[in-house]
């Protein structure tokens, strides 16, 4: 580009952003020579394939496969998941796994298998291996669930990582799920999705890919069964999925298909079989149980980028308290910082920031934190001198420091994969908790520069320890917010022991849900960006990360009251619920948008607030077993193809499905059912599933169904637990679990199990353990007995 470019680029900027627009433009330049110094460039290349089987040696779990020009090595685990690796690739090293990886199963054997080819049978899955490389997963009763053709590699003739790609063909009725955040989701119709966490520098909506976390994880869900398989390598990738069709009459079904392609990293692969509850808890148990957020992050969250100052904060908070409105915390954004430089505070407008944060956290609300990676690179400012003489920062290959652009101005990027610089940088959040915050959000960690032309991160030269291993940003740039979040969770541990941290970041991997949750990004104003949001957070779930929510009302723009409204109905039933928006959008608060908005507002927020100790127990849940709080329609019932091809509605644990309205004007909205009862919140009205029904949907509420039997805990008038259990059908039996809140430390509450059935002409609740039928310790109201009273 030459210097007329460059001007033309400045202009089309404007005088406002003109030297933020040269600084761009020129970390582009430097982006592109340090890549063109710091890679070798690939040259010829040679492909290769497997070939034929030589021999095999069994070994605990199964053992390893030797073909003519490759080495595969398989191992069933304890826990049933299925690890096998090429080219002497194990396990570990991983960011994915939480731990060591777990022992394998000493039940599970090699054997011969026909045509040369070799099988591990194990309890829960056999793995065939044919002669040539491919790797059929099957069911213990011998149903195909998947069959990964022969690998392929293209090698770098000098020398270098190898290329690779993997085919992959599944049942004609399966549907795909998962990959991270995906807008376009959750069911993944066919196409091209890329592996490179990316913020796109806009708003973003259904069509746009990639975005800030995605991850080689898909579930593939078929009348056959349910499996997820995970490639794990944090390389830039592609996954190429292609629904299959079955056959009509006596055609001929044509198999699903994926194609997994990397540009580096090991060919390694996991594989957990089983119902949707049971995948999760062996991925949870791989990848690492979910932080447990503190009670009052499961509350409501209002944020802004351009609160302005202290006084606008009060403002703020007194139109939500004046009105009745539950208010749990409220962040703020980068625009409290003294020149936008990440650990410090603009003294003009928050003056007394302690002071405020204890005021408001009298009052029951917390101050949340952002906190971005990149540092301002000028000698003076303090946590550009400590970085440096900690030698913190990312270098290019020439020892010299990384520098982009991003909202201080120049800065430089810690390096995360580095256990020192971790715990350096989990110190400085001691500035954080003496400013008075208790809760932080991690924004800009894709890694994100404002380069003008070009990929906005680092460049791919960049330097990164890699836990001691060495490597450059190509390996390092998808796991470098997991490794900041990693960062942040452990230096707070530190500095308050005694209290669960709560941070949530933008970017992240597989296994980010050991530090904390995320939310979707800045997503559009608008029906689609609603849309989107759901998509996003489950998503999400199925990928093991349950705690994440969307920027209620969208991050740019003016939302109608309609889709404010309808906007807020849907967080209201999310984990995050925050509501939050661009210093160029409109407000976010429920008042802005007339009376009526603001009175139907009031009923979401107070069903939330209602429904806390419900969301407190699917926390401790997710915790433990891995399950989300909100779930597919088919979580329960994966064979039901209806179900599958279902994405406009969720179940919310065990006990409710919520119908979200995410199209204009609509007043009515059908709902496709599981098997089972179904009883309408509001009016009781009883649903008979499975099949597909129509509900209202009057712009007071969204439509939220209780399953038959459900015991939900919920907030009673004097703020304790009472039990809300609505009655199973005729000769049916129902229950439910409690884990009460035991603040926000780290004991372990017991998990509080409940039956409930008919006895005679009512319905008995009872708490499992007791001896005697009686009450059951709790305040129990029973709904769905013909009218709204209900039996207490």
């Amino acid at each position: 580009m030459d210097g007329h470019d460059l001007v033309r680029s400045v202009r089309t900027i404007g005088a406002a952003g003109a030297v933020r627009g040269v600084r761009t433009v020129r970390a582009a330049w430097r982006r592109r020579r340090a890549d063109a110094s710091g890679l070798p460039p690939r040259g010829a290349e040679r492909a290769r394939v497997p070939g034929a089987v030589r021999d095999v040696e069994p070994a605990p779990g199964g053992g390893t496969v030797r073909f003519n020009r490759a080495e595969l090595r398989i191992v069933v685990t304890v826990s049933g998941a299925v690890f096998w690796g090429w080219d002497g690739a194990g396990p570990e090293p991983s960011y994915a796994l939480a731990g060591r990886c777990p022992d394998p199963d000493p039940r599970a054997v090699l054997e011969p298998d026909k045509d040369g080819g070799w099988r591990v049978v194990a309890e829960r899955v056999t793995v065939v291996v044919s002669r040539y490389g491919a790797i059929e997963v099957l069911t213990p009763g011998g149903v195909l669930l998947r069959r990964d053709l022969p690998p392929r590699w293209w090698e770098p003739v000098g020398g270098g990582p190898a290329r690779w790609m993997q085919r992959s063909e599944v049942p004609a009725d399966a549907r795909f799920f998962g990959l991270g955040g995906r807008a376009a989701g959750p069911r993944l119709r066919d196409g091209t999705y890329r592996l490179w966490n990316t913020d796109p520098g806009r708003v973003f909506g259904p069509g746009d890919d990639p975005l800030y976390i995605t991850m080689p994880v898909q579930w593939v869900v078929a009348e056959a069964g349910t499996h997820l398989v995970c490639h794990d390598s944090s390389w830039d990738g592609t996954v190429t999925v292609r629904e299959g069709e079955e056959g009509a009459g006596s055609g001929h079904d044509r198999a699903g298909s994926c194609e997994v392609r990397m540009d580096g990293g090991p060919l390694r692969c996991w594989v957990v079989v089983g119902s949707p509850a049971r995948v999760l808890l062996v991925w949870s148990a791989l990848t690492g149980a979910p932080a447990l957020p503190p009670a009052w992050a499961l509350g409501h969250h209002h944020a802004r980028w351009g609160f302005g100052g202290e006084q606008e904060v009060r403002r703020i908070v007194a139109g939500y308290q004046e009105r009745g409105l539950p208010l749990d915390a409220v962040h703020l954004d980068i625009d409290h910082y003294d020149d936008h430089q990440v650990f410090t505070v603009d003294e003009d407008r928050f003056p007394k920031l302690p002071q405020l944060a204890e005021e408001l956290l009298r009052e029951g609300i917390r101050l949340v934190s952002i906190v971005d990676p990149a540092v301002k690179a000028a000698p003076g400012n303090a946590v550009y001198d400590s970085g440096v003489a900690e030698d913190a920062f990312v270098r290019d290959a020439s020892g010299r420091l990384v520098r982009g652009v991003v909202w201080p101005g120049e800065a430089v990027y810690p390096d995360f994969t580095h256990a020192r610089v971790r715990e350096w940088w989990g110190g400085l959040y001691a500035e954080r908790l003496g400013q008075g915050f208790s809760g932080f959000w991690h924004d800009m960690n894709e890694p994100t520069s404002f380069n003008a032309f070009g990929e906005t991160t680092l460049p791919r030269s960049a330097r990164h320890s890699l836990e001691g291993r060495g490597g450059d940003h190509r390996e390092a740039h998808n796991v470098y917010g997991l490794c900041m979040a990693r960062a942040g969770y452990e230096g707070l541990r530190r500095l308050v022991p005694e209290e669960r941290p709560f941070v949530f970041s933008r970017s992240g991997w597989i296994g980010m849900q050991r530090y904390g949750g995320t939310w979707s990004g800045d997503v559009g104003t608008g029906w689609p960006g609603l849309r989107a949001s759901l998509s996003l957070v489950l998503g999400l779930g199925l990928c093991g990360v349950p705690y994440s929510g969307p920027d209620v009302g969208g991050f740019d723009g003016c939302p109608s009251p309609e889709l404010f409204l309808r906007w807020f109905q849907l967080g209201a039933y999310l984990p995050l619920f925050r509501t939050h928006a661009s210093m160029r959008a409109g407000r976010r608060e429920p008042w802005e948008f007339g009376a009526e908005v603001l009175e139907h507002a009031r009923v979401a927020l107070l069903e939330r607030r209602r429904l806390l100790p419900y969301f407190v127990t699917l926390a401790h849940l997710a915790r433990r077993t891995g399950a989300p709080y909100v779930r597919p329609l088919w979580w329960g019932a994966p064979e039901d193809r209806a179900l599958r091809d279902c994405e406009d509605a969720f179940l919310l644990g065990d006990c409710l499905l919520v119908a979200p309205v995410l199209e204009p004007g609509v007043e009515r909205r059908a709902v496709r059912l599981p098997r089972g009862r179904w009883y309408d919140t509001v009016t009781e009205r009883v649903y008979e599933g499975p099949g597909r029904v129509v509900v209202d949907a009057p712009l007071s509420r969204v439509p939220v169904l209780a399953r038959a039997g459900a015991v939900v805990p919920v907030r009673g008038a004097d703020g304790g637990v009472e039990l809300e259990v609505w009655a199973p059908a005729p000769g049916r039996t129902g229950g439910g679990l409690v884990v009460p809140d035991a603040g926000d430390g780290w004991d372990e509450p017991e998990v509080e199990r409940y039956v409930a059935r008919w006895e005679g002409r009512r319905v008995e609740v009872r708490r499992e353990g007791d001896d005697e039928v009686g009450e059951p310790g709790r305040p129990v109201r029973i709904r769905g007995l013909g009218g709204p009273g209900g039996q207490t």
